[in-house]
């Protein structure tokens, strides 16, 4: 049994002891802490009282979860929208359509079945910063509680955000509808069974896209482990070769992350959602003399940096984490973000992860490229990232292996926002280590340009880092 308690929301297993997994006393105990909070992040409601929007993915547990969530929202004299089936970005947009002061999403996003979470947003339909988020831990961990009279109570209202959502992607001006049309686009989806497979159909049913479904049933019965990296895809893979598509998509249950499979059956890579879809939006800022800034996280490729630079761009790096990297791209004006996960953030829409916004995108760059996926994919600079990590029994070693590590490499660039990044410019290479959150062990990973190299590079500094803790 599992409890991660973060500022971005609570996750965990469902089952087991309160305090020990996410059990209805743990959900009860966050909903309402959420909801106490809310004056201290928003001093006026936008109506009469306080709204707030609540959506699912098609998790087994979602009905339970949510009951919970709703029913302790209304006891604490706020009225809901509940979305039902949504996507995370469908519920981070909903908060918008809805005019409400925040949203909770019930998702685990990419983990197994047995977990749930939720994942709480303010009145712009972004995740809680840091200090608001830490605001409801620290009320959570105090259990008291303060519910309203019953001629207090909210109310409940049922809406759909589904075909808004659509609306407002295929709006876009840099979603070209009539090219993708054109194109006469095959591809193959697997939605794991969750909520990708009432959004997604219908994104690329208006598009004029044929799509051949695999796990499109929103039973919550995942067909494999949800997180869309190559392991988990060779069916996919499979199906688009037999079916002799242009490419596959991928999802995972709540539908913000995105990764595509090739017309030959082979990754086009998670990294390169991101780099593709920023792109094709760099090139069309260019043409219109538009300033263009990227943002992405430092775990994420270097290929996002160097196709930016490409177009005349400028790149920066955020810590890790989707409310860090909506962050600073608010601060310098960003033209796209996201993470190397498979995680497109275009403000022009909304502030958040969105895979409805990647596919569109990625399709009209592809329809604009008139080339196959893996053509496209060659486009691109090659870089490979190796993931490795350091289990320790004593976590005071992590600061130490931190500070000594910048001491060992002082001669090359390092960014210490969120752990420490060494970058090898000369090579065009970085490792880049940080502690977990939820374990005593540091995550390391590095980049190059082949996985060979990647993979010494990441063996390296292990070696330097076991010598300095002896």
């Amino acid at each position: 049994m599992t409890l991660i308690k973060s500022i971005s929301g609570i996750r965990g297993t469902i089952g087991g002891e309160p305090g020990q997994a996410l059990t209805p006393i743990d959900i009860v105990r966050f909903t309402y802490a959420y909801s106490a909070t809310l004056p201290q992040r928003k001093p006026r409601p936008n109506g009469d009282r306080y709204k707030i929007v609540v959506g699912k993915d098609a998790r087994l547990s979602g009905e339970m979860v949510e009951q919970l969530v709703v029913g302790t929202l209304v006891a604490c004299g706020i009225d809901v929208v509940r979305c039902g089936f949504a996507s995370t970005p469908t519920t981070e947009m909903a908060v918008l359509f809805a005019k409400a002061d925040g949203g909770i999403i019930l998702t685990a996003s990419h983990n197994p079945r047995q977990w749930n979470a939720l994942k709480l947003l303010n009145d712009k339909g972004e995740f809680l910063t840091a200090a608001e988020g830490q605001a409801v831990l620290d009320l959570a961990a105090t259990d008291n509680f303060d519910f309203a009279e019953v001629d207090s109570l909210g109310t409940i209202d049922d809406e759909d955000f589904t075909d808004r959502h659509l609306d407002a992607v295929l709006a876009l001006p840099a979603v070209d509808v009539e090219a993708i049309k054109n194109a006469h686009f095959t591809v193959v989806l697997d939605a794991i069974n969750s909520v990708g497979g009432i959004i997604m159909p219908r994104l690329l049913k208006r598009l004029g896209v044929k799509c051949i479904e695999l796990n499109c049933d929103p039973t919550g019965d995942f067909a494999h482990n949800p997180e869309p990296l190559p392991a988990n895809l060779v069916d996919l893979s499979t199906t688009v070769v037999k079916e002799h598509a242009d490419l596959g998509i991928s999802v995972d249950p709540d539908v913000d992350r995105l990764a595509f499979i090739c017309e030959d059956g082979k990754p086009f890579v998670e990294e390169y959602t991101l780099v593709s879809v920023a792109d094709y939006l760099c090139s069309l800022a260019e043409k219109e003399g538009k300033p263009i800034a990227t943002v992405s996280n430092l775990s994420s490729t270097r290929a996002l940096r160097d196709v930016t630079e490409a177009h005349g761009g400028k790149y920066y790096a955020s810590a890790v984490g989707e409310v860090n990297v909506t962050t600073l791209m608010h601060k310098v004006g960003a033209l796209i973000g996201g993470e190397g996960n498979g995680g497109v953030i275009y403000p022009s829409i909304h502030a958040g992860r969105d895979a409805m916004v990647g596919v569109a995108l990625f399709l009209s760059n592809l329809a604009h490229k008139k080339m196959t996926v893996s053509e496209l994919k060659k486009t691109y600079p090659e870089y490979h990232i190796a993931k490795n990590k350091i289990e320790l029994s004593d976590p005071a070693l992590i600061d130490r292996i931190l500070t000594e590590l910048k001491k060992y490499y002082a001669s090359e660039e390092i960014n210490d926002i969120d752990g420490v990044k060494i970058i090898f410019e000369a090579k065009k290479q970085w490792v880049h280590l940080r502690r977990s959150n939820t374990e005593p062990i540091i995550r390391i990973y590095s980049e190059a340009s082949t996985m060979a190299d990647a993979e010494k590079l990441g063996n390296e500094v292990i070696a330097i880092a076991r010598k300095i803790i002896g």
